[in-house]
């Protein structure tokens, strides 16, 4: 069960895909990681995905990643007295903090929160953007506003604040019992919504600890003020284009995504793009040109993984909507710009034995023309360095321990299995040869090119370098 591609899929499951044939089908097409939306769907839909999941991944033998994407703090307006009501461009406008029904010329929002961190001159969107106001005067409990771009406000629609960093934890009390149910259930990848500041990622790894990895999603525009030093706290990234599409021009979006991807690469952590990627096969069994455009600039770029959401968890094609994300990322792999954009992008490995050593198996791997890089690794350290320098060949990541192979899933180009513990170094060759020959990544008389350390079993200390025939 060998993809013979680089970057990922992690397909959404919701009520299109709740069936064991259906999610079956999705890995069968391509999905290397599914994610879990706790947005939408009780604990119990969501305990029997992972048993599915996990009863696939015993059927054939290979590791599929598990994300469990947290749904973070929502911020609404209350509900309208009639359900609805028109704002027209230019008219005043407040918000407050009262529970009353909202009317012509006001509405509850109860968010101190939000109020605490308004000033004169701050823009709030509403309705995912389409309705923008500015602050005028505002305290402790409200705020007058000028509406700049008109609309109909209906009952609890969003409030995004693009400007400011608010002062609230990105984890409710709702994503508190989702955390701990998820991770007694043992997925691999937590999604942490709402991230703003380092602090929310360290906030997150105190009640996860290393049960499981956090994943930042990137949707708030204050994120990407620190970007590095959220990066550099969080186990991978997601370019969540969604809100930031929202709070930012959409003409900011791209290079902001493609300023995600390289801090990511540079600090070796995994990054997934998301968000409607492949909008339109939702209801209709092939994307526009330009959707299957914007999934290839983002193997182009580098990104780790790409990640259907309503396409594969709602959608008319879920299984359409799997396969050609992986056509499309297969035949951007097979152009030669691929590589030519992959090696333009000068990656300095740290000044650490194991960087040295996983930069020279892919310069070592490109000379000698070998079939595969194959990792010894415990953490998973070993063979995400190894992905980040995006060898020219493939990557074959041995490991004692199942959790790691899962959580990999998201990596570029990593083929994980989990294998059983080596006794000397020559055991170490002899199964690495053996199992790139089973899995399909080298033939009789090519050569590997082989990295551990020694001691074997010690996280992160990768310093040897062996090259190897295999079959003979």
């Amino acid at each position: 069960m060998r993809r013979h591609r680089r970057a990922k899929i992690v397909a959404t499951l919701g009520p299109a895909s709740a069936s064991p044939e259906m999610i079956r089908t999705l890995f069968d097409e391509g999905a290397d990681m599914f994610r879990l939306n706790f947005s939408h769907g009780s604990h119990a839909d969501h305990a029997e995905r992972v048993k599915i999941i996990r009863r696939i991944e015993r059927d054939v033998e290979r590791p599929i990643g598990i994300l469990l994407d947290l749904q973070g703090p929502k911020l609404r307006v209350g509900v309208m007295e009639n359900g609805a009501v028109e704002l027209v461009a230019g008219a005043t406008f407040r918000l407050d903090l009262s529970k009353d029904a909202g009317i012509q010329t006001r509405a509850p929002m109860p968010h101190p929160e939000i109020f605490e961190a308004l000033r004169e001159g701050t823009d709030l969107l509403l309705d995912d953007g389409k309705i923008r106001l500015a602050v005028t005067d505002c305290g402790r409990d409200f705020a007058e506003t000028k509406v700049v771009t008109g609309g109909t406000l209906s009952d609890r629609k969003g409030v995004n604040v693009p400007e400011v960093v608010l002062a609230m934890s990105p984890i409710t009390d709702k994503d508190r019992k989702d955390l701990d149910f998820g991770l007694s259930l043992g997925v691999d990848w937590i999604g942490l919504s709402f991230v703003q500041r380092p602090e929310d990622v360290a906030e997150a790894r105190k009640i996860i600890g290393r049960r499981a990895s956090i994943m930042s999603k990137l949707e708030k525009p204050a994120a990407i003020t620190r970007l590095d030093e959220i990066v550099a706290l969080s186990d991978g990234i997601m370019v969540a284009r969604g809100d930031l599409g929202v709070e930012l021009p959409p003409e900011d979006v791209p290079s902001l995504q493609k300023r995600i991807i390289r801090a990511s690469r540079e600090a070796g952590k995994p990054v997934v793009v998301a968000t409607q990627m492949l909008e339109s096969m939702i209801s209709a069994p092939a994307p526009t040109r330009a959707e299957a455009s914007d999934v290839a600039t983002a193997v182009y770029d580098g990104a780790d993984a790409v990640m259907l959401s309503a396409e594969s968890a709602a959608g008319d094609y879920p299984r359409e909507a799997v396969a050609m994300m992986n056509r499309i990322i297969e035949r951007v792999e097979q152009d030669p710009n691929y590589r030519a954009i992959m090696e333009a992008v000068e990656l300095d490995p740290e000044a650490t034995s194991s960087d040295a050593i996983t930069a020279a198996a892919a310069q070592v791997a490109r000379t000698v023309r070998a079939a595969a890089i194959v990792t010894f690794t415990t953490s998973g350290s070993t063979a995400l360095r190894a992905a980040r320098e995006r060898p020219t060949v493939p990557i074959l990541c041995l490991t004692m321990r199942r959790e790691t192979a899962r959580r990999l899933a998201v990596a570029w180009g990593a083929h994980c299995v989990v294998t059983e513990d080596f006794q000397d170094f020559d055991d170490m060759v002899d199964k690495s040869c053996a199992l790139a020959l089973r899995e399909e990544f080298a033939t009789d008389g090519q050569r590997i090119v082989i990295t551990a350390g020694v001691p074997f079993g010690t996280p992160g200390a990768t310093n040897i370098l062996r090259i190897a025939w295999v079959g003979t």
